[in-house]
């Protein structure tokens, strides 16, 4: 049985940078976090939007609940580089 095909969120924001690392720490001693572009439209439609749970997943094509997992995964990765000095990787899925 096969899983049952994902549905085509809509991506609003393109990042032209798609790094970020703390100051000062070479690349090569960091661990890095991987947010991806998916992670990254919810986070940003939460907090530069200020859309609500349901006007942002009417923004990215799909339901209250999908978009709620999306934004929490994403705000556990940016709080995790953050508060323990990792970099982040934005990345294309």
């Amino acid at each position: 049985m096969c899983p049952r095909p994902r549905n085509c969120r809509k991506i609003s924001f393109n990042p032209d940078i798609t790094y970020f690392k703390p100051q000062g720490v070479p690349m090569r001693q960091l661990e890095i976090v991987e947010l991806t572009t998916e992670e990254l439209e919810a986070y940003r439609l939460r907090h530069i939007k200020d859309f609500d749970q349901q006007q942002a997943a009417e923004q990215m094509n799909t339901s209250a609940s999908t978009y709620q997992r999306i934004y929490y995964s994403a705000a556990a990765k940016i709080a995790d580089a953050l508060t323990n000095g990792k970099a982040i990787k934005i990345i294309k899925i």
